[in-house]
């Protein structure tokens, strides 16, 4: 059948569903201050020593790729150093104290939620520590995931009805289903994950501070948008 024959009907479907999460992840950050360098790197070194010691004392592991599925992983990414100033109100500038801080990067990845009150206590533990935030995230598997594409490719059917009823024709196949963007226009990204609450994220300050973010699980929101073109009979205009 050619366009002439019939009518070519080109719509999008939307689909959202919530799910639990698969895993979460905590930043965290290790700052101590010393009067030198390598005294600072040395002490940061120690607690990141202290801290992993107690992770695996939980069952965590190293953060690998034979490990990436573990049930609790780490993953120290980042140490840097920083000379305090402080400001002079006799010469106006910020001079140098002698004091360094030492920071160190610390992800943490649980899998098994079981363990979050154990690890939100063992963490609690470690003076030199905050956490920065938490991030809950939904595996590329999860079968939310086949779920919402279902439901997309479904919701575009019945917008395809909707409007094949309201031109007085019928539906007669499919002619593509693609993710948004693949049929020509560009458009937003078909696979999209929105959490249903906010997380509470700390002051940011290496030196200050921090609000403990909550380690109960936030339901994930997964969305899928698809396009479709459906063929259809003839639509004559009324006169």
């Amino acid at each position: 059948m050619t366009d002439e024959d019939g009518v070519i009907l080109s719509v999008r479907g939307e689909a959202a569903v919530a799910v639990a999460p698969d895993a979460a992840v905590l930043a965290c950050s290790i700052a101590v201050w010393r009067d030198s360098r390598p005294d600072a790197l040395t002490a940061a070194a120690t607690a990141l020593d202290r801290l992993t010691a107690d992770l695996s004392e939980l069952g965590g592991v190293p953060l690998s790729a034979g490990t990436k599925r573990s049930t609790m992983t780490w993953s120290a990414f980042s140490a840097t150093t920083r000379a305090e100033r402080e400001h002079d109100k006799q010469t106006g500038r910020f001079e140098l104290t002698g004091r360094v801080l030492a920071a160190v990067g610390v992800a943490v990845t649980v899998r098994d939620f079981v363990l979050l009150e154990s690890l939100g206590r063992v963490l609690a533990c470690h003076d030199d520590l905050n956490v920065r935030h938490v991030t809950w995230q939904v595996d590329d598997d999860n079968p939310g995931w086949a779920t919402v594409r279902n439901e997309a490719i479904h919701a575009a059917l019945q917008r395809g009805r909707d409007y094949a009823a309201a031109l007085g024709v019928s539906l007669l196949g499919v002619e593509h289903v693609a993710d948004t963007g693949l049929l020509g226009r560009s458009g937003e990204n078909p696979r999209r994950v929105r959490a249903a609450a906010l997380v509470a994220t700390g002051s940011g300050h290496d030196d200050g501070d921090v609000d403990t973010p909550s380690l109960d699980p936030v339901p994930q929101e997964l969305s899928a948008v698809i396009e479709a073109r459906l063929r259809a009979t003839r639509a004559d205009l009324p006169v």
